[in-house]
């Protein structure tokens, strides 16, 4: 069987290297925690006691980050589902070369 049409290629015609996703993972881990951070702090700031403040800026933080972090969520997403495609494409070859039939 010939190379899958849903595998990407590189520039030079073979498959594609998949995209880096430690990076993106690192700034929606960051972001992720500084925008939960911040909101503690708005409200305790604002009067709440410690609990309060920090139950609520975690509840707070869910939909906060789904909003402002949307396009390193949607890098980050693009590189896991590369990688699963060159994961995928390379266990079909390893497959093909194992049973012999080419």
């Amino acid at each position: 069987m010939a190379e899958s049409s849903t595998a990407p290629a590189g520039p030079a015609g073979g498959p594609a290297t998949p995209p880096r996703i430690l990076p993106w993972l690192l700034i929606y881990t960051v972001g992720r925690l500084a925008i939960a951070a911040a909101l503690v702090l708005i409200l305790w700031l604002a009067g709440l006691d410690q609990w309060s403040g920090l139950l609520f800026g975690l509840l707070l933080s869910m939909p906060v980050s789904y909003l402002l972090l949307r396009p390193s969520r949607e890098r980050l997403n693009e590189g896991l589902a590369a990688r699963s495609i060159a994961r995928r494409t390379a266990k079909e070859d390893l497959r093909t070369r194992l049973s012999g039939a080419e």
